[in-house]
């Protein structure tokens, strides 16, 4: 449920022709999200087959176009190309002349804030980062999914309320994030969801080796629990041997990944390593427990060098 004020009406933006650069998973559901608010998609510019039939299922009857064309017909224009290539396109816009005074211009990279944006205000465009925090499928479930969904806000002063009012608009949350600060932001957003789809389909693999017939379905209760507790408590949800300091179950963990999936074993001592230093920090750990298990995870063997097999 949404719960940031809605703003003043006269703070709105008023109804404006929408287009998308980049008819990846985000930006189709994103316009998508937009007309739902009264706006209206006008143009796309997509070039797989795969972008194409995006377009098409999100954004039916909107033509495709290149990408200069698209700023020609939008009022907001939606630049959602991966991060790497932003700042080209955005540089390649503006020397060509594609960018137009008032324009309000608009990229989703988590990485950048509203500076690399700046070839295009210098031709007069209203520069606004907005990164929703969230994955996308590139199905229509996404609008849905934008449904109180933090968006990592970032814009000049002047238009933080533009910026707010469109994020609100999509149904999302918008979260102010400094300019300065975004390459932090958008680290922290990695490392806890695309590492965790890492984690799960690793989990998820070994459970299948282990004889489980639906490994989906015994990890979604505990996983599902796991995720709130740590929201709710952080360092305090803290379980399982490696904050008991059960070096014995660790070690034959290990032993375990590397005769089976030896591709896991730095993940999991990584892992290990960092749950027994929050662990220690937090004084879940007991100290005098502390140094076997780090002696394992720093070996990891089950504790004695060079043993047959160790792949350092």
């Amino acid at each position: 449920m949404n719960t940031t004020p809605q703003p003043d009406p006269k703070d709105r933006p008023a109804r404006l022709t929408v287009g998308v650069v980049g008819a990846g998973r985000v930006g189709p559901a994103l316009a998508a999200s937009l007309q739902l608010a009264g706006h209206r998609p006008v143009a796309v510019s997509a070039v797989s087959d795969a972008s194409r039939r995006r377009a098409a299922r999100l954004l039916p009857d909107v033509p495709v176009m290149p990408p200069a064309e698209v700023l020609q017909r939008a009022d907001l224009v939606l630049l959602t190309v991966p991060d790497d290539t932003l700042p080209d396109l955005v540089a390649g816009l503006a020397d060509t002349g594609s960018v137009r005074p008032g324009q309000l211009l608009v990229h989703t990279s988590g990485r950048y804030g509203a500076r690399v944006l700046d070839p295009a205000l210098r031709a007069g465009a209203l520069p606004l980062a907005l990164h929703p925090a969230m994955t996308f499928t590139g199905t229509p479930v996404d609008v849905q999914r934008l449904a109180g969904c933090s968006f990592g806000v970032t814009a000049p002063e002047e238009l933080r309320l533009a910026a707010e009012a469109l994020v609100i608009e999509m149904g999302g949350e918008p979260e102010w994030i400094a300019e300065e600060n975004r390459p932090l932001y958008h680290a922290a957003l990695a490392l806890g969801a695309n590492h965790l789809v890492t984690l799960v389909a690793q989990s998820m693999e070994l459970l299948s080796a282990a004889g489980v017939a639906a490994p989906d379905r015994m990890l979604g209760p505990l996983l599902g629990a796991a995720l709130d507790n740590a929201l709710r408590s952080g360092d305090a949800a803290l379980t399982g041997p490696v904050a008991r300091g059960d070096a014995g179950t660790v070690a034959a963990h290990v032993t375990e990944l590397r005769r089976h999936a030896p591709q896991t074993v730095a993940g999991y001592l990584a892992m290990a390593r960092a749950t027994a230093d929050r662990a220690l920090a937090h004084g879940l750990l007991k100290p005098e427990l502390a140094e076997d298990l780090l002696g394992v995870l720093a070996d990891g063997t089950d504790g004695t060098r060079g043993t047959e097999g160790d792949a350092r």
